[in-house]
Protein backbone atom coordinates (compact mmCIF):
# COMPACT_ATOMS: atom_id res chain seq x y z
CA UNK A 1 0.00 0.00 0.00
CA UNK A 2 1.36 3.42 -0.98
CA UNK A 3 0.50 6.31 1.31
CA UNK A 4 -1.42 9.18 -0.27
CA UNK A 5 -2.30 12.66 0.96
CA UNK A 6 -5.80 11.45 1.89
CA UNK A 7 -4.23 8.91 4.23
CA UNK A 8 -2.19 11.64 5.90
CA UNK A 9 -5.34 13.76 6.27
CA UNK A 10 -7.02 10.82 7.99
CA UNK A 11 -4.14 10.48 10.46
CA UNK A 12 -4.22 14.20 11.24
CA UNK A 13 -7.99 14.10 11.70
CA UNK A 14 -7.69 11.27 14.24
CA UNK A 15 -4.93 13.06 16.11
CA UNK A 16 -6.78 16.39 16.19
CA UNK A 17 -10.19 14.91 17.05
CA UNK A 18 -8.78 12.58 19.69
CA UNK A 19 -10.87 9.62 18.53
CA UNK A 20 -11.57 7.60 15.41
CA UNK A 21 -15.32 8.18 15.79
CA UNK A 22 -15.06 11.98 15.82
CA UNK A 23 -12.53 11.95 13.00
CA UNK A 24 -14.83 9.80 10.89
CA UNK A 25 -17.64 12.33 11.33
CA UNK A 26 -15.37 15.17 10.25
CA UNK A 27 -14.18 13.24 7.21
CA UNK A 28 -17.67 12.13 6.19
CA UNK A 29 -16.79 8.45 6.70
CA UNK A 30 -18.16 5.65 8.82
CA UNK A 31 -16.16 4.66 11.87
CA UNK A 32 -15.53 1.09 10.61
CA UNK A 33 -14.22 2.43 7.29
CA UNK A 34 -11.78 4.77 9.00
CA UNK A 35 -10.69 2.04 11.41
CA UNK A 36 -9.96 -0.26 8.46
CA UNK A 37 -8.06 2.50 6.68
CA UNK A 38 -5.99 3.19 9.80
CA UNK A 39 -5.10 -0.50 10.11
CA UNK A 40 -3.90 -0.53 6.50
CA UNK A 41 -1.83 2.61 7.02
CA UNK A 42 -0.23 1.12 10.13
CA UNK A 43 0.45 -2.08 8.18
CA UNK A 44 2.16 -0.10 5.42
CA UNK A 45 4.28 1.86 7.91
CA UNK A 46 5.06 -1.17 10.04
CA UNK A 47 3.90 -0.12 13.49
CA UNK A 48 1.07 1.23 15.63
CA UNK A 49 0.43 4.95 15.22
CA UNK A 50 -2.26 5.30 17.90
CA UNK A 51 -3.18 3.64 21.16
CA UNK A 52 -6.91 3.12 21.57
CA UNK A 53 -8.69 3.36 24.90
CA UNK A 54 -11.90 4.53 26.56
CA UNK A 55 -10.61 8.10 26.54
CA UNK A 56 -9.93 8.07 22.79
CA UNK A 57 -6.97 7.61 20.49
CA UNK A 58 -3.50 8.93 21.37
CA UNK A 59 -0.43 8.96 19.09
CA UNK A 60 2.35 6.52 19.90
CA UNK A 61 5.97 7.73 19.65
CA UNK A 62 5.98 6.42 16.07
CA UNK A 63 2.68 8.21 15.51
CA UNK A 64 4.12 11.52 16.71
CA UNK A 65 7.02 11.10 14.31
CA UNK A 66 4.74 10.40 11.35
CA UNK A 67 2.33 13.22 12.26
CA UNK A 68 5.14 15.78 12.52
CA UNK A 69 6.09 15.02 8.93
CA UNK A 70 2.53 14.71 7.67
CA UNK A 71 1.35 18.17 8.78
CA UNK A 72 3.60 20.26 6.52
CA UNK A 73 2.87 17.95 3.57
CA UNK A 74 -0.90 18.29 4.00
CA UNK A 75 -0.64 22.03 4.61
CA UNK A 76 1.41 22.52 1.46
CA UNK A 77 -0.99 20.42 -0.60
CA UNK A 78 -3.96 22.38 0.76
CA UNK A 79 -2.27 25.65 -0.11
CA UNK A 80 -1.46 24.38 -3.60
CA UNK A 81 -5.05 23.33 -4.29
CA UNK A 82 -6.42 26.58 -2.87
CA UNK A 83 -4.08 28.69 -5.00
CA UNK A 84 -4.98 26.69 -8.11
CA UNK A 85 -8.70 27.10 -7.48
CA UNK A 86 -8.35 30.82 -6.83
CA UNK A 87 -6.36 31.18 -10.06
CA UNK A 88 -9.10 29.33 -11.94
CA UNK A 89 -11.74 31.59 -10.45
CA UNK A 90 -9.69 34.64 -11.31
CA UNK A 91 -9.70 33.66 -14.94
CA UNK A 92 -13.32 32.57 -15.11
CA UNK A 93 -15.35 34.71 -12.72
CA UNK A 94 -16.08 35.11 -9.00
CA UNK A 95 -16.94 32.28 -6.64
CA UNK A 96 -18.93 31.97 -3.42
CA UNK A 97 -18.82 28.79 -1.30
CA UNK A 98 -21.70 28.55 1.16
CA UNK A 99 -22.05 25.93 3.87
CA UNK A 100 -25.05 25.21 6.06
CA UNK A 101 -26.64 22.88 8.51
CA UNK A 102 -29.85 21.38 7.20
CA UNK A 103 -32.43 24.18 7.14
CA UNK A 104 -35.41 25.15 5.00
CA UNK A 105 -33.94 28.66 4.93
CA UNK A 106 -31.19 27.47 2.57
CA UNK A 107 -33.40 27.40 -0.53
CA UNK A 108 -34.62 30.96 -0.06
CA UNK A 109 -31.13 32.12 0.87
CA UNK A 110 -29.60 30.68 -2.29
CA UNK A 111 -32.38 32.12 -4.43
CA UNK A 112 -31.69 35.61 -3.10
CA UNK A 113 -27.93 35.22 -3.56
CA UNK A 114 -28.38 34.03 -7.17
CA UNK A 115 -30.69 36.96 -7.91
CA UNK A 116 -28.26 39.49 -6.43
CA UNK A 117 -25.08 37.89 -7.82
CA UNK A 118 -26.12 36.28 -11.11
CA UNK A 119 -22.55 36.07 -12.43
CA UNK A 120 -21.10 34.44 -9.31
CA UNK A 121 -20.40 30.70 -9.21
CA UNK A 122 -22.23 29.85 -5.97
CA UNK A 123 -21.96 26.39 -4.39
CA UNK A 124 -23.67 24.90 -1.32
CA UNK A 125 -22.29 22.33 1.11
CA UNK A 126 -24.78 20.83 3.62
CA UNK A 127 -23.59 19.18 6.85
CA UNK A 128 -25.40 17.99 9.97
CA UNK A 129 -22.31 18.92 11.99
CA UNK A 130 -21.73 22.59 12.77
CA UNK A 131 -18.22 21.70 14.00
CA UNK A 132 -17.39 20.30 10.58
CA UNK A 133 -18.63 23.46 8.86
CA UNK A 134 -16.46 25.61 11.13
CA UNK A 135 -13.42 23.50 10.29
CA UNK A 136 -14.15 23.84 6.57
CA UNK A 137 -14.30 27.60 7.06
CA UNK A 138 -11.05 27.66 8.98
CA UNK A 139 -9.26 25.70 6.25
CA UNK A 140 -10.56 27.99 3.48
CA UNK A 141 -12.87 25.38 1.98
CA UNK A 142 -15.94 27.57 2.61
CA UNK A 143 -16.52 31.32 2.62
CA UNK A 144 -19.58 31.52 4.91
CA UNK A 145 -21.71 28.99 6.77
CA UNK A 146 -25.00 28.88 8.65
CA UNK A 147 -24.37 27.01 11.92
CA UNK A 148 -26.27 26.32 15.13
CA UNK A 149 -25.20 25.96 18.75
CA UNK A 150 -27.35 24.04 21.24
CA UNK A 151 -28.02 25.68 24.59
CA UNK A 152 -25.41 24.50 27.07
CA UNK A 153 -23.11 23.05 24.42
CA UNK A 154 -20.92 25.87 23.04
CA UNK A 155 -19.15 25.34 19.75
CA UNK A 156 -15.37 25.34 19.51
CA UNK A 157 -14.69 28.21 17.13
CA UNK A 158 -11.39 27.88 15.23
CA UNK A 159 -8.97 30.82 15.20
CA UNK A 160 -9.75 33.33 12.48
CA UNK A 161 -13.49 32.52 12.35
CA UNK A 162 -16.13 34.95 13.56
CA UNK A 163 -19.88 34.51 14.00
CA UNK A 164 -22.75 36.91 13.43
CA UNK A 165 -25.91 36.18 15.40
CA UNK A 166 -28.99 35.42 13.31
CA UNK A 167 -31.42 34.06 15.94
CA UNK A 168 -30.72 34.38 19.66
CA UNK A 169 -32.86 31.39 20.64
CA UNK A 170 -34.58 29.03 18.22
CA UNK A 171 -36.67 26.40 20.04
CA UNK A 172 -36.84 22.79 19.03
CA UNK A 173 -40.39 21.60 18.42
CA UNK A 174 -41.46 17.95 18.42
CA UNK A 175 -42.79 16.07 15.38
CA UNK A 176 -45.34 13.37 16.09
CA UNK A 177 -48.00 11.41 14.26
CA UNK A 178 -51.21 13.27 13.52
CA UNK A 179 -53.11 10.52 15.33
CA UNK A 180 -50.95 10.70 18.46
CA UNK A 181 -52.98 11.34 21.66
CA UNK A 182 -50.98 14.52 22.28
CA UNK A 183 -51.28 15.86 18.73
CA UNK A 184 -54.35 17.99 19.55
CA UNK A 185 -52.54 19.93 22.27
CA UNK A 186 -51.15 23.35 21.26
CA UNK A 187 -48.15 22.85 23.56
CA UNK A 188 -46.78 19.50 24.75
CA UNK A 189 -45.02 18.79 28.04
CA UNK A 190 -41.87 16.71 27.81
CA UNK A 191 -42.99 14.21 30.50
CA UNK A 192 -46.05 13.40 28.35
CA UNK A 193 -43.65 11.96 25.74
CA UNK A 194 -41.21 10.36 28.18
CA UNK A 195 -42.23 6.85 27.19
CA UNK A 196 -41.89 7.46 23.45
CA UNK A 197 -38.86 6.47 21.37
CA UNK A 198 -37.12 9.69 20.25
CA UNK A 199 -35.36 9.70 16.89
CA UNK A 200 -32.01 11.50 16.79
CA UNK A 201 -29.26 11.74 14.20
CA UNK A 202 -26.05 10.45 15.86
CA UNK A 203 -23.90 12.63 13.59
CA UNK A 204 -25.62 15.89 14.64
CA UNK A 205 -23.47 17.84 17.09
CA UNK A 206 -24.74 17.56 20.68
CA UNK A 207 -28.36 16.74 19.70
CA UNK A 208 -28.31 13.49 21.69
CA UNK A 209 -26.59 15.16 24.65
CA UNK A 210 -29.04 18.08 24.65
CA UNK A 211 -32.03 15.73 24.57
CA UNK A 212 -30.59 13.58 27.34
CA UNK A 213 -29.99 16.64 29.49
CA UNK A 214 -33.55 17.88 28.94
CA UNK A 215 -35.00 14.52 29.98
CA UNK A 216 -32.66 14.22 32.96
CA UNK A 217 -33.79 17.65 34.16
CA UNK A 218 -37.40 16.42 33.88
CA UNK A 219 -36.55 13.26 35.82
CA UNK A 220 -36.74 10.77 32.95
CA UNK A 221 -34.39 8.59 30.94
CA UNK A 222 -35.04 9.04 27.19
CA UNK A 223 -35.41 6.16 24.76
CA UNK A 224 -33.24 7.24 21.83
CA UNK A 225 -33.35 5.71 18.35
CA UNK A 226 -30.44 6.58 16.06
CA UNK A 227 -31.61 7.24 12.50
CA UNK A 228 -29.52 9.18 9.97
CA UNK A 229 -31.90 9.00 7.01
CA UNK A 230 -34.51 11.78 7.17
CA UNK A 231 -37.01 9.93 4.97
CA UNK A 232 -36.98 6.88 7.24
CA UNK A 233 -37.25 9.11 10.29
CA UNK A 234 -40.30 10.89 8.85
CA UNK A 235 -41.99 7.59 8.05
CA UNK A 236 -41.36 6.25 11.55
CA UNK A 237 -42.90 9.38 13.05
CA UNK A 238 -45.92 9.31 10.72
CA UNK A 239 -46.56 5.65 11.59
CA UNK A 240 -46.59 6.45 15.31
CA UNK A 241 -43.46 4.40 16.02
CA UNK A 242 -41.50 7.36 17.39
CA UNK A 243 -41.29 11.13 17.80
CA UNK A 244 -38.41 13.42 16.94
CA UNK A 245 -37.14 16.93 17.75
CA UNK A 246 -37.25 19.31 14.81
CA UNK A 247 -36.61 22.91 13.84
CA UNK A 248 -39.67 25.17 14.23
CA UNK A 249 -39.38 26.16 10.56
CA UNK A 250 -39.64 22.53 9.42
CA UNK A 251 -42.39 21.50 7.01
CA UNK A 252 -44.48 18.71 8.60
CA UNK A 253 -44.25 15.46 6.67
CA UNK A 254 -47.55 13.85 5.57
CA UNK A 255 -49.33 12.34 8.55
CA UNK A 256 -47.38 14.35 11.13
CA UNK A 257 -47.78 17.55 13.12
CA UNK A 258 -45.27 19.87 14.81
CA UNK A 259 -45.85 21.16 18.32
CA UNK A 260 -43.78 23.33 20.69
CA UNK A 261 -42.55 21.85 23.96
CA UNK A 262 -43.62 23.46 27.22
CA UNK A 263 -40.80 25.54 28.68
CA UNK A 264 -38.66 25.08 25.56
CA UNK A 265 -36.24 22.55 27.07
CA UNK A 266 -34.41 22.25 23.72
CA UNK A 267 -33.13 25.31 21.88
CA UNK A 268 -30.23 26.55 19.77
CA UNK A 269 -28.72 29.78 18.54
CA UNK A 270 -28.18 30.37 14.83
CA UNK A 271 -25.12 32.13 13.44
CA UNK A 272 -23.62 33.10 10.13
CA UNK A 273 -19.96 32.13 10.45
CA UNK A 274 -17.22 33.55 8.24
CA UNK A 275 -13.58 34.51 7.99
CA UNK A 276 -13.21 38.32 7.99
CA UNK A 277 -10.62 38.15 5.21
CA UNK A 278 -12.78 36.04 2.89
CA UNK A 279 -14.81 38.93 1.44
CA UNK A 280 -15.45 42.68 1.76
CA UNK A 281 -17.57 43.68 4.80
CA UNK A 282 -20.31 45.07 2.55
CA UNK A 283 -20.69 41.71 0.78
CA UNK A 284 -20.82 39.87 4.10
CA UNK A 285 -23.54 42.30 5.25
CA UNK A 286 -25.50 41.59 2.06
CA UNK A 287 -25.20 37.81 2.52
CA UNK A 288 -26.41 38.15 6.10
CA UNK A 289 -29.35 40.24 4.90
CA UNK A 290 -30.25 37.61 2.29
CA UNK A 291 -30.23 34.96 5.02
CA UNK A 292 -32.39 37.10 7.31
CA UNK A 293 -34.95 37.60 4.56
CA UNK A 294 -35.08 33.88 3.81
CA UNK A 295 -35.52 33.01 7.48
CA UNK A 296 -38.23 35.61 8.03
CA UNK A 297 -40.10 34.32 4.98
CA UNK A 298 -40.28 30.92 6.67
CA UNK A 299 -41.68 32.57 9.79
CA UNK A 300 -44.46 34.26 7.84
CA UNK A 301 -45.46 30.87 6.37
CA UNK A 302 -45.42 29.04 9.72
CA UNK A 303 -48.37 29.82 12.07
CA UNK A 304 -47.07 27.63 14.93
CA UNK A 305 -43.65 29.31 14.96
CA UNK A 306 -45.21 32.76 14.61
CA UNK A 307 -47.37 32.02 17.63
CA UNK A 308 -44.31 30.96 19.64
CA UNK A 309 -42.42 34.10 18.63
CA UNK A 310 -45.43 36.23 19.54
CA UNK A 311 -45.60 34.68 23.02
CA UNK A 312 -41.93 35.47 23.48
CA UNK A 313 -42.21 39.00 22.04
CA UNK A 314 -39.46 38.23 19.56
CA UNK A 315 -37.99 41.04 17.44
CA UNK A 316 -38.19 38.67 14.47
CA UNK A 317 -41.90 39.52 14.18
CA UNK A 318 -41.57 43.28 14.12
CA UNK A 319 -40.77 43.85 10.45
CA UNK A 320 -43.00 42.31 7.75
CA UNK A 321 -40.87 42.94 4.67
CA UNK A 322 -37.56 44.10 3.27
CA UNK A 323 -38.40 47.80 3.22
CA UNK A 324 -37.02 48.43 6.71
CA UNK A 325 -33.68 46.75 6.11
CA UNK A 326 -31.41 49.02 8.17
CA UNK A 327 -33.53 49.06 11.33
CA UNK A 328 -34.36 45.36 11.07
CA UNK A 329 -30.73 44.23 10.90
CA UNK A 330 -30.07 46.04 14.17
CA UNK A 331 -33.12 44.55 15.89
CA UNK A 332 -32.58 40.97 14.78
CA UNK A 333 -28.90 40.41 15.31
CA UNK A 334 -27.86 42.96 17.91
CA UNK A 335 -28.70 40.93 21.01
CA UNK A 336 -26.85 40.18 24.18
CA UNK A 337 -25.88 36.71 25.37
CA UNK A 338 -29.18 36.22 27.21
CA UNK A 339 -31.14 36.70 24.00
CA UNK A 340 -32.58 40.14 24.90
CA UNK A 341 -32.62 42.68 22.04
CA UNK A 342 -30.05 45.44 22.31
CA UNK A 343 -31.14 49.05 21.70
CA UNK A 344 -32.09 49.79 18.10
CA UNK A 345 -30.45 52.37 15.92
CA UNK A 346 -27.59 51.51 13.63
CA UNK A 347 -25.85 54.89 13.68
CA UNK A 348 -23.42 53.71 11.02
CA UNK A 349 -22.35 50.60 12.98
CA UNK A 350 -22.03 47.11 11.54
CA UNK A 351 -24.21 44.25 12.77
CA UNK A 352 -22.83 42.61 15.92
CA UNK A 353 -20.25 39.89 15.41
CA UNK A 354 -18.27 37.69 17.70
CA UNK A 355 -14.54 38.33 17.22
CA UNK A 356 -12.28 35.66 15.78
CA UNK A 357 -11.22 33.07 18.31
CA UNK A 358 -7.80 33.67 19.74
Amino acid sequence: MELEVRHLRALLAIADAGSVRKAALQLGMTQPSLTTQLSRIEGAIGGLLFTRGQTGSRPTPLGHSVLSRARPIVAEMTALVTAAREAAVGSGGSRLRIGSIGSRAVTGWLGRVHARLPDTDTTIHIEVSADTLLQLLATNQLDVALVHEFDGFPLTVPPGVERRLLVAREPRFVALAAGHPAADRPVIRLPDLAGEPWIVDPTADDECAALRRAFTSAGFDPRLVHVRDSTTAAELVASGEAVRPCQPTADPAPGTVLRPLHGDPLAARLFLASRPCSMPPAELDALFGDLQDAYEQLIRANPAYRAWLNRHTSPLLRVPDRSDRVDRVDRVDRVDQSGRPAPSGRSGRSPRTEPPAA
